[in-house]
């Protein structure tokens, strides 16, 4: 029995799902296919994913491959609740609903897994996570799972280096057509969105620091700079630091950047990148935002050590009031400001990462693999990118058979 928000949201959420799909031709292609062959007929599929509209696009795709689909969220915050009652009444299993406690959150992610499901797809790992503390009675009957972000896959491949993951994961966020383009153009732009829609700040002449030149950091830093900002990237990866520095952005330490910073944007993947000592240096009224998975990167227990006292300023904004009149705004409560205070990312880019999801459920019905973290295969990579070009009116070059053999070949000299 699902449970949602409000059923009643129900047609509001159908239309923003018919608006996914005119603008996801490729998972659109894959559900015409999945229809035919029924290739995931019998296979009990459980999601912990963020609850929008292009998830929902996912959802029905494995619906029309013959899947029993039970989800939940993976973020509080990220919920789309008219997309929740849609997929409701459409007989899919929801837990979800915008501004989940930490209990119920938990509790939702309980229910997906009473489903007893063969296939898991995460994003930032808490089906797998709870499957392995809690309910390792399920182990048995998993054939596998996908796991959809960095911050996800950096703990799966802890898991697998301790030796405790006990059946195989892929690693969908390390496919080229995910995190080169989701990762870089989707949380760049989204994430802005998600700040501009909380504040309606000027970004043109404002200073802005983003922590992380990973591909989200780096696909931060570049709209960033391209709405006229002034952008400071921090780094710990030396080689990273050094590419930002070659990018033309300016490289500095958290503990310098912090006085000069107008907007703050952490993508991470880790805790405490925002500390204390950082917000004592910072300006008044400088903007906090945060689009990693976690709600730990911003430091929200030393904000409130140090705060005299906070109130809601608008949706998504809390200015805290600190000692020596000065205040720091933070945004969506440290949570992905581009889920909590937008829509996620734009449906385009997510049709790529979402058809690599379909591919690889598809995978792991029809093969048997080994525990442990796995690589997309190339060719579902390859397709998938080939499908985007395809519908973006894009042809590309073939290799010659004379090519093929110059490239395979290792005595052809000067």
């Amino acid at each position: 029995m699902s449970r949602v928000k409000d059923k009643n949201l129900a047609p509001q959420g159908r239309l923003k799902i018919e608006w996914a799909v005119d603008h996801m031709p490729v998972l659109s292609a894959i559900e015409a296919e999945f229809s035919k062959d029924k290739p995931l007929k019998g296979i009990r599929v459980g999601f912990a994913l963020h609850v929008t509209k292009e998830t929902a696009v996912l959802v029905n795709t494995l619906k029309a491959a013959g899947a029993e689909v039970a989800i939940a969220s993976c973020n509080p915050l990220s919920t789309q609740d008219d997309v929740a009652a849609s997929l409701a009444k459409d007989g899919v299993e929801v837990f979800a609903w915008r501004g989940e406690n930490t209990k119920e959150y938990y509790e939702n992610i309980a229910s997906v897994l009473d489903s007893k499901p063969h296939i898991t797809v995460d994003d930032g790992g808490d089906l797998v996570f709870m499957v392995h503390k809690e309910r390792t009675d399920l182990i048995k009957g998993i054939k596998g799972g996908c796991e959809e972000t960095t911050t996800g896959v950096i703990r799966l491949r802890a898991m697998e280096k301790d030796g405790v993951l006990k059946y195989p994961v892929f690693a969908t966020n390390d496919a080229d057509t995910k995190h080169m383009f989701d990762n870089h153009y989707g949380t760049g732009q989204s994430s802005l969105d998600g700040v501009l829609r909380a504040t309606n700040i000027l970004f043109a002449g404002k200073t802005v620091v983003v922590a992380g030149y990973g591909w989200c950091g780096r696909g931060i830093a570049a709209r960033a700079r391209g709405m006229g900002s002034h952008v400071i990237v921090t780094e710990v990866d030396p080689i990273l630091a050094l590419r930002a520095a070659m990018d033309g952005f300016t490289v500095k330490s958290m503990d310098d950047a912090a006085p000069l910073g107008d907007a703050f944007i952490t993508a991470t993947g880790n805790v405490d990148v925002i500390t204390e000592r950082h917000f004592k240096k910072m300006k008044a009224g400088a903007v906090l935002a945060n689009a990693g998975h976690f709600n730990n990167e911003v430091s929200i227990p030393d904000l409130e050590k140090l705060a005299k006292s906070k109130k809601e300023m608008r949706p998504n904004v809390e200015r805290y009031e600190l000692q020596g009149g000065r205040h720091i705004y933070l945004l969506a409560e440290g949570r992905l400001v581009n889920l909590a205070a937008a829509e996620g990312h734009p449906s385009e880019v997510m049709d790529m990462s979402f058809a690599n999801q379909a591919l690889a459920v598809r995978y792991i019905a029809e093969h048997k693999m080994k525990p442990g973290v796995h690589e997309i295969p190339r060719d579902i990579d390859e397709r998938v990118a080939r499908m985007k070009i395809a519908s973006m009116g894009i042809t590309i070059d073939g290799l010659s058979d004379r090519q093929k053999k110059y490239l395979s070949s290792w005595d052809e000299g000067t």
